[in-house]
């Protein structure tokens, strides 16, 4: 089966594999697990932070992050198509008390920067008081674009003069780093905190780390706590981590130039529609543009066939790009494409 659903299906490699067999174990809710400082060290310099804390799952991470900037009944600026707001069960809101105040992103991934300085509230009893403004880095439902320095430092410059704090979802964000050929340290720079996953490209099995100064850490860690997010001899974990950043960040751009190649072969398919323009990175999204076949019958034909990804909304598809997927599954994949269009299958 070739899966094009999602980076998340990635596996550990064998070297994280043997790291894992090999790692330095202790209690890490007693702060005794030599492995998971490494990996929040490490992680810390990666992203010019104080401190970074690993935490089991991007979802958790950002919702810490969230948290431990904001009080109850403050309003946070994100886009309406971020992962935090979509795709994070509301957490923010139904666990934090923090109200969201969704701006429409650009197909690029940005939120205009009027709209930002229109979004930001007053001090007026009648509104909730805006304290955050969040990011994502690339942005998954924004055909995975990376967002520019310049465009975070011109954020950056809006929030200090309303005295405003920035959260970037880096979920990619060594997809990022490497699409723009800058450092995740010069990325980062503009962001109170960030966080980035571990299980996505990177191929690592579990976690993700939220990354910011030592007080904001030391919040995080006390609401990791609160939603049961400590783990013990979590250095299993974090060994893989290690190696995952080590090891296979360079690669991800290989996992670009396979994206734009599916792109561009699914581009010349008729009754498919795709623009390699909008592949900046490991996500490819298409469109179905003919009548007599609806996306069910499109992904579940492809399934029987061996070709798995998902239908994000009616006749619109995403297929994303991993260490998993090789040249001559891209070729493959695009043949079956083909095959299924012209009613061969």
């Amino acid at each position: 089966m070739i899966d094009l659903r999602s980076d998340t299906v990635t596996l550990p490699t064998p070297a994280m594999m043997d790291s894992i067999m090999h790692a330095r174990l202790g209690d890490d809710v007693l702060d005794e697990d030599p492995t998971i400082h490494e990996l929040e060290k490490k992680s810390a310099e990666l992203t010019g932070k104080e401190a970074a804390l690993f935490v089991p799952s991007g979802t958790m991470a950002n919702l810490t992050a969230v948290l431990a900037h904001c009080e109850r009944g403050d309003e946070v600026i994100l886009g309406d198509q971020a992962h935090t707001f979509l795709y994070e069960a509301g957490g923010i809101s139904s666990l934090g008390g923090i109200h969201s105040h969704q701006l429409k992103n650009q197909d690029d991934g940005t939120l205009t920067l009027n709209d930002i300085k229109n979004a930001i509230r007053l001090d007026n009893v009648h509104f909730p008081k805006t304290r955050l403004i969040c990011l994502e880095n690339t942005h998954n439902r924004c055909y995975g674009f990376p967002l520019t320095i310049d465009y975070l430092n011109a954020v950056r410059t809006i929030a200090n003069e309303h005295e405003l704090l920035v959260h970037v979802d880096g979920a990619r964000l060594f997809n990022a780093s490497v699409a723009l050929g800058i450092t995740v340290k010069e990325l980062c720079k503009p962001a109170d905190s960030t966080t980035f996953c571990l299980s996505k490209g990177l191929s690592a099995p579990v976690g993700s780390l939220v990354c910011g100064e030592e007080g904001f850490i030391h919040r995080v860690k006390r609401l990791r706590k609160v939603l049961g997010g400590g783990m013990r001899q979590a250095g299993i974990l974090a060994a893989a981590g290690i190696e995952a950043l080590d090891t296979m960040v360079e690669r991800l751009a290989l996992d670009h130039k396979h994206a734009k190649a599916l792109a561009d072969g699914i581009s010349r398919i008729n009754g498919l529609q795709c623009d390699p323009e909008f592949v900046p990175t490991n996500i490819v999204y298409f469109t179905l543009e003919r009548g007599d076949i609806n996306g069910v019958e499109l992904v579940s034909l492809m399934k029987k066939n061996g070709i798995q990804f998902f239908e994000i909304s009616p006749k619109r598809f995403r297929l994303v790009t991993h260490c998993g997927i090789d040249a001559a599954e891209i070729e493959e994949t695009l043949a079956m494409f083909s095959r299924v269009m012209n009613g061969l299958s």
